[in-house]
């Protein structure tokens, strides 16, 4: 049985500076593990999401996400909000 390669994607939303939130990075295998590092050491949440990360990955950097994931996205920075203790954007 072959091991799964892992995947990441970072996202940032600023209600500033578009409707939606983007992809900041994207990788897999080693760029992926860094991804997952550089996240935990700055206290950013990460959550293991296969089906999510297989479709943002296909978009390009600096893209808004597609508004077919938007409900799942929203539940996730729901979540990366509650882990950090901050309040939602508005």
């Amino acid at each position: 049985m072959k091991k799964k390669t892992k995947k990441a994607v970072a996202l940032k939303y600023d209600p500033a500076k578009g409707k939606a939130p983007r992809v900041t990075a994207k990788g897999q295998g080693l760029v992926a593990e860094r991804i997952i590092q550089l996240a935990k050491e700055h206290g950013i949440p990460v959550k293991d999401d296969p089906d999510l990360v297989e479709v943002l990955s296909g978009l390009e950097l600096d893209s808004e996400i597609p508004p077919n994931v938007y409900v799942v996205v929203a539940e996730l920075l729901a979540f990366a909000y509650s882990m950090n203790g901050k309040k939602q954007p508005v």
